[in-house]
């Protein structure tokens, strides 16, 4: 081994504390780039990937059938269409699973003859198409091992069912099921199809204003009011992408905070090895060792930690990003994704390239260093640095030590500097965090709204020698109001929440419907925008319907409820997250006909014994084939995973920010231990050294957690709304407000715990060290 690499190896084992320091920074900057880069990059592939492959409709419409014919919407041109496919009859069903259902669900099913057109390939996932009468497809992202399952249509005469014999993937997401043209007229009541779905694909399909622009020309020229519903796949793209969108930004924030303080503490430790090693320095000098070999050993004790580091880094940010892309993967069907490999080499080729050029930057005044220059100096600070403060803190009311501790940091001021700067990150971090966690409950409140003190579901079928339900799954009467009248003659009831499972005119999916009997704005929903519904025909919903609809406060929305058309006009947008948003509010006077309810959830008045209430309700439900059920409160598995990803990054960085505080400090100790031998001399004890140590951290702890407080809540006030952006939420203002006057006192006090935890091994040493030791020190 080269000369050079037997003093880098020497260095690199002698220097612990900073080889950790530097390994740990590194480690953190290196996960957090990692992970957010890799679901940045990530989070639009499979969706972008399977639309261009399917040839996906940049514009679902469906229209009226009562209005327009299939002739009129196929003769009907329009600018900047490039495809259509379609018309396609549509009908909504209500569907009960034979056997291991989940109740009642409303269904947007197609007729198709086929998965294959110019518009919207659909792409089966397993089985084959429907093509024979009481068949259906359905979409593979909604069921769980649904092939063979019987789908019985309650509503319709004779209770008909349809087999599902296979499953489909649609990015455009234009159906929730598939059957044959023919099957449809088998499927309605009136013998003729409830609307004719038009697909569309566009020249210029990247913005809102395009996609408005099309939804307009396509129905010019037809009759007023005969597009009853439409579906951009602009809302589409952004209901798929959230859920690995709402990571980005945070992660984003971590990443950036865990790279600068690498490089700050890694400019920092070599400085400070520099200074400290100014003697050893001569030392190799006066051997052989040229400036260019000066430079690379020190180089070399940055980089090989800083290198252990990243690839520590690399597998962390590709352990933790495992189970929110494998999330992503399961939605299309794809492959597992995986953290691409340009990432990887982004991120490590930009810390190393950056800790190198910082420690290149310190260890070049090692390299120009003359070498009696180095010789003479030794390690000992300039005399008489900080000696006017020293003395201005002698007339102090305090002891001795702490005096001496509290002017040591102005000794040296540019390791005091970069102290402080340590402290600010971590409790920059800490204060991020701790906001974070308090937003991410507000939210967990709000998904806590629809659940309730009693629920009242149907009396459950009895279980049968096989241990499964003796009958399909039950549900309620469908007239309903028979029970609701008995909740709210019972005392104690605020108000009821009746949900049932609807449809969107013109959308898939499944979106609920919840009626308020009763005064509901005494359940705490907050509103983002607009106002609770007053007026009869009046309905709020959250922000993930307005967006995915593409609906806002003031539109009007149809809904299909039990088989009729619901209109209801928007007047508020309120804060909810459950259904991932895609929920409707209204007062139940509003619904004009029975709508078959899946559950009813009643909110007491404060005080109300629930055990009580339930007992005394349940024999006037007994007779109406209800009963009732204990709630429970829900989570969520993304706030988990949030909390969890905070709480390690923190640790992370409150980490480093403490080993560069400790590092600090035992340069400075060891630097001034022929002092500590005198002071020891004439009377000091350990335990008044460890006060000197620590006193010469505190007012640093002080100021760096006051300032790490102020640049956390800002940046949880950046961070925080652009996670919600990202996840198609608005957040209310009491998710944004969390820092309480004296939770930020507290945790400007974090900055002191900091600095004190960084500074109790070096003054444990220094308490420690024999006083005959300390003054034969240089």
């Amino acid at each position: 081994m080269s000369a050079v690499g037997l003093v880098l190896r020497a260095g690199v084992r002698k220097r612990r504390v900073q080889t950790i320091v530097i390994g740990l920074a590194t480690l953190m900057a290196v996960t957090a780039s990692v992970l957010g880069g890799a679901l940045l990059v990530v989070s639009s592939a499979p969706f972008d990937t399977a639309f261009t492959q399917q040839n996906g409709a940049h514009l679902s419409a469906t229209f009226d059938p009562a209005l327009v014919t299939p002739d009129q919407l196929t003769s009907s041109q329009a600018d900047g269409v490039t495809a259509t496919a379609g018309p396609y009859p549509t009908v909504t069903v209500t569907v009960t699973p034979q056997i291991g259902g989940a109740g009642s669900l409303p269904l947007n099913l197609v007729g198709r003859d086929t998965p294959n057109a110019t518009v919207d390939q659909l792409t089966l996932a397993e089985g084959e198409w429907a093509d024979a009468p009481g068949e259906v497809v359905l979409s593979a992202s909604d069921w769980f091992e649904p092939l063979g399952m019987k789908l019985v249509l309650a509503d319709l005469p004779g209770s008909p069912t349809l087999t599902v014999v296979g499953t489909t993937r649609s990015a455009s997401q234009t159906a929730d099921g598939w059957v044959s043209s023919a099957q449809v007229s088998a499927l309605t009541g009136s013998g003729g199809p409830d609307g004719y779905q038009m697909l569309y694909r566009l020249a210029t399909p990247d913005t809102t204003t395009t996609i408005d622009a099309a939804r307009t020309a396509v129905s010019a020229g037809l009759p007023a009011k005969a597009m009853v519903g439409s579906q951009s796949w602009l809302d589409v793209k952004r209901v798929a992408e959230q859920e690995t969108a709402i990571y980005v930004p945070f992660l984003m924030a971590f990443g950036i905070l865990g790279l600068v303080m690498s490089v700050l503490i890694v400019g920092n430790v070599v400085a400070a090895a520099v200074g400290s090693g100014t003697h050893r320095i001569g030392v190799l000098k006066a051997v052989g060792f040229t400036p260019a070999q000066v430079m690379r050993t020190y180089l070399g004790q940055v980089l090989v930690p800083a290198a252990v580091g990243t690839a520590v880094g690399m597998l962390a940010g590709h352990l933790l990003a495992i189970p929110i892309l494998a999330e992503t993967s399961d939605a299309y069907g794809s492959a597992t994704l995986t953290v691409p490999l340009w990432i990887d080499v982004v991120v490590a080729a930009g810390v190393l390239g950056l800790v190198a050029v910082t420690a290149w930057a310190a260890s070049w005044r090692a390299g120009r260093l003359r070498t009696i220059d180095a010789l003479a100096v030794g390690r000992t600070p300039q005399a008489g640095r900080g000696q006017t403060i020293a003395r201005l803190t002698a007339r102090l009311p305090l002891s001795r030590p702490i005096t001496l501790g509290l002017a040591r940091p102005f000794a040296r001021p540019v390791r005091t500097l970069s102290m402080i700067v340590a402290v600010v990150f971590g409790a920059t971090a800490v204060t991020f965090a701790v906001g974070l966690a308090a937003s991410l409950n507000e939210v967990l409140v709000a998904r806590r709204h629809n659940t309730a003190d009693v629920t009242v579901a149907a009396i459950p079928p009895a279980v049968g020698p096989d241990g499964r339900p003796d009958g399909p799954p039950p549900k309620l009467p469908a007239d309903s109001s028979a029970i609701t009248a008995a909740i709210h003659a019972q005392p104690g009831t605020k108000y009821s929440l009746a949900s049932a499972s609807v449809t969107v005119a013109g959308m898939s999916g499944i979106t609920k419907l919840n009626a308020f009997t009763g005064d509901a704005r005494r359940g705490g929903y907050r509103m983002i925008e607009g106002e609770w519904f007053d007026a009869p025909g009046e309905a709020v919903a959250p922000t993930g319907f307005l967006t995915t609809t593409g609906r806002k406060i003031g539109d009007s929305v149809t809904l299909n409820v039990g088989g009729q058309h619901v209109t209801l006009r928007l007047v508020g947008e309120v804060f909810d997250i459950t259904n991932d948003g895609m929920s409707i509010y209204t007062d139940a006077n509003n619904l004009t006909t029975p709508v078959p309810v899946t559950i009813i959830k009643i909110s007491l008045t404060p005080g109300t014994d629930t055990t009580a209430y339930a007992n005394a309700l349940e024999p006037a439900l007994q007779p109406l084939g209800a009963t009732t059920n204990a709630s429970t409160a829900v989570g969520g598995d993304m706030i988990v995973v949030l909390n969890g990803l905070t709480a390690i990054l923190t640790l992370m960085l409150v980490t480093v920010a403490g080993l560069g505080v400790l590092n600090t400090v035992l340069l400075d100790t060891r630097e001034r231990v022929r002092d500590i031998g005198i002071h020891k001399a004439i009377g000091m004890t350990p335990r008044q050294t460890i006060t000197s140590v620590l006193s010469s951290v505190a007012v640093n702890g002080l100021i760096g957690g006051a300032s790490g407080v102020a640049a956390g809540m800002i940046m949880h006030r950046a961070v925080v709304p652009a996670m919600g952006d990202a996840a198609g939420l608005r957040l209310p203002q009491i998710a944004l407000d969390v820092y309480a006057a004296p939770t930020v006192a507290l945790l400007g006090l974090g900055g002191l715990v900091i600095a004190l935890a960084g500074a109790l091994p070096p003054a444990a040493w220094a308490a420690r060290i024999r006083t005959t030791t300390a003054l034969r020190a240089e």
